[in-house]
């Protein structure tokens, strides 16, 4: 079940998700903000550039965060050797 965030004001997750996505990708850059026109997810920068999509789940009581990080193939281009 996909909670939407835009609706339920007891969801504040950003200041949790940012502290422990800095953390594990070791980039204090890194920052998780509200989509502008979606309310059943957030958005993951790095800076300016965009990283992937949150998206938040509510199963059994117990909420989780789904990361979803698009990897395309002009970006491993460089990496390919």
């Amino acid at each position: 079940m996909v909670i939407q965030l835009g609706q339920d004001p007891s969801i504040q997750p950003i200041p949790a998700l940012n502290a422990y996505l800095r953390s594990r990708f070791d980039n204090d850059q890194i920052r998780v903000v509200m989509r502008p026109k979606k309310t059943d997810s957030l958005e993951a920068y790095i800076g300016e550039e965009f990283l992937g999509v949150l998206f938040v789940e509510n199963e059994k009581g117990r909420r989780s965060y789904i990361f979803e990080l698009p990897i395309l193939d002009v970006d491993l281009a460089g990496d390919l050797a």
